[in-house]
């Protein structure tokens, strides 16, 4: 694979720390990402991730890839099969507006990769308090709560007096120019007067839900995976 000979799999990442390697597309050269889908697209390869990955990109792609593979285009994701969905364990994934859907649901189809039932709860902003009050029951049902929202994310710290389960807040890139392409939200985030709310990098859907796996796995061990 001359054309893929500087990209080193870690293997082993798995047996490390329960995680197992996934693909960041953005940036990658059109033919490396062409030499490692019809790599992945063998049925002896272990599962595999691809983020970040346009569906412009996909659509180049031979028809025989492309069938090897589940694509969402709204998450920007794509695996050649999840790991085994596991018994117990459950994330709740509550965003503030339809505009956070994208990083939330890069997060559910991780989780879902990961092998993690998990409950989406959208629309949710604290423009509408009545929305997060009439969910939160349903919510602190889960295990592990992620909040995603964009503008001044005043959910996250709303959230957080609300529930007691461990808490990731993503900020993503919405929002009008003081907004500032996520950092506003960043800022009120790590801000927040709730404690103890762990705080992600700007749409970092995957880092959430890998954060909230590896909770999970303490919660409910398995091996084999």
């Amino acid at each position: 694979m001359p054309a893929c000979s500087s990209i080193r799999f870690d293997h082993d990442r798995a047996e490390r720390i329960g995680l197992p390697e996934a693909v960041f597309c953005a940036g990658k050269a059109p033919e490396h990402l062409a030499t490692l889908f019809e790599r992945f697209a063998c049925a002896e390869e272990k599962p595999i991730l691809f983020t970040r990955l346009e569906a412009s990109v996909m659509q180049a792609q031979s028809a025989a890839v492309r069938a090897a593979y589940n694509y969402d285009p709204l998450s920007r994701t794509a695996w050649n099969r999840t790991r085994r969905t596991r018994p117990q364990g459950r994330v709740a994934i509550v965003s503030a507006g339809t505009a956070d859907s994208a990083v939330a649901h890069e997060i559910a189809r991780t989780l879902e990769y990961l092998g993690w039932p998990f409950q989406l709860f959208e629309d949710c902003g604290v423009a509408g308090l009545w929305r997060i009050q009439a969910s939160i029951d349903e919510i602190n049902r889960c295990d592990v709560v992620i909040v995603v929202a964009g503008l001044d994310a005043a959910l996250a710290s709303v959230v957080g007096g609300l529930t007691d389960k461990p808490l990731f807040a993503v900020p993503t890139s919405v929002g009008y120019g003081i907004a500032q392409a996520g950092m506003t939200a960043l800022h009120s985030m790590l801000a927040s007067c709730a404690p103890g709310i762990g705080v992600l990098n700007i749409d970092n859907g995957y880092g959430a839900a890998c954060a909230a796996s590896r909770i999970l796995e303490r919660l409910y061990p398995q091996h084999g995976n």
